[in-house]
């Protein structure tokens, strides 16, 4: 498992291959044992396959990052970088821990994507995307209320294109500080 959180990366290039449900089922299983604050499981998982539905997340996305004046780093027109399968993390308001908890959910995301040879990378916005009107009614036919639950983030999913993957930054002098 160490080997897993030390070599996973960002992936921001996919290709066109289809991930297997099998996959994107063990993916899920993995963001469902997430740590949370007092067991309240707070999270869910939405798991998007649906062409269309893929676009309109990436749409909207996008429609989000356009309204704020911002541009992605690679000018890249699809925020979802081309990956076929957006898993949605949302998290009950109404639990204290709820962001802390569907960011653990994420962190499983990702790290059981690449332990089954696939690329993943977060992607925010979720929480102003779900505010919208047009987020508020997918919350609600997904059936969510959308006062409810919160945006957390996107796990984007696929098979990366080889050399996708970014490399490691170096990490921060002091960030590990000793008492003893």
């Amino acid at each position: 498992m160490l080997d897993t959180i030390l070599t996973r990366r960002s992936v921001k290039r996919y290709t066109q291959e289809p991930v297997d449900r099998s996959l994107v089922e063990k993916i899920c299983q993995a963001g469902t044992l997430a740590p949370s604050g007092h067991g309240s499981q707070s999270a869910y998982i939405v798991a998007v396959t649906n062409p269309a539905m893929r676009e309109k997340l990436s749409r909207m996305n996008l429609d989000v990052i356009l309204s704020r004046g911002m541009c992605t780093s690679s000018g890249h027109a699809d925020p979802f970088y081309g990956a076929p399968v957006v898993l949605v993390v949302l998290a009950e308001k109404s639990v204290p821990t709820h962001l802390y908890d569907g960011s653990l959910v994420m962190a499983n995301l990702q790290l059981a994507a690449h332990s089954l040879g696939l690329g993943s990378c977060w992607i925010h916005r979720a929480k102003e995307m779900f505010l919208l009107p047009e987020g508020k009614a997918l919350l609600q036919e997904w059936g969510f209320h959308p006062d409810e639950v919160e945006g957390i983030g996107f796990c984007i999913v696929g098979h990366p294109q080889p050399d996708a993957t970014t490399p490691r930054k170096p990490r921060k002098e002091g960030y590990v500080r000793w008492v003893e």
